[in-house]
């Protein structure tokens, strides 16, 4: 069983509960990210994306509910390839491991489904994103201007599996 098998759980850092994740996981998230952000963010989750990438998405709980979550989903247009689209760790479990697990699960996961190539993207000013891509070994390129539409400019990760 892995975490793209649909009924994936398992104990992570500090005994944290990682499984996939559900729909009605999404409103206990978007409560939670702008807070874990400092800005907004909650807007780059639609709920469409735990609707129907649930079953390649994790959810992290502990005694305080949410910990952790990593949206993710193989690409339908590019069968090498996975693509990780949002990730946030409570601020409670930042270095304990817990980003490295769920990363670790999920590129684990798309080997398994026979996928060479994780990629996702974000923002040249989120600095501990990119160094967080950077220890787990994803190429980092960028930024790139007008990435996702004007002055949304990108920095791009790939991770080769």
């Amino acid at each position: 069983m892995n975490a793209w098998s649909g009924e994936f759980e398992s104990r992570g850092p500090g005994g944290v509960t990682v499984r996939n994740a559900v729909p009605d996981d999404h409103g206990r998230i978007i409560a939670v990210c702008d807070d874990w952000w400092g800005r907004p963010v909650a807007h780059i989750l639609p709920r469409l994306f735990l609707d129907h990438f649930g079953g390649t998405s994790l959810a992290v709980e502990d005694d305080e509910g949410i910990a952790g979550f990593l949206v993710g989903f193989r690409s339908p247009d590019r069968a090498e390839e996975a693509y990780v689209h949002f990730t946030g760790v409570a601020p409670r479990h930042r270095r304990s491991g817990l980003g490295r697990e769920m990363y670790r699960l999920f590129t684990d996961a798309a080997r398994a489904d026979g996928r060479s190539l994780v990629r996702a993207v974000t923002s040249p000013s989120n600095e501990r994103s990119i160094a967080f891509h950077r220890s787990l070994g994803f190429a980092v390129t960028g930024p790139f201007a007008d990435y996702d539409g004007p002055g949304d400019d990108r920095v791009c990760f790939a991770l080769q599996l």
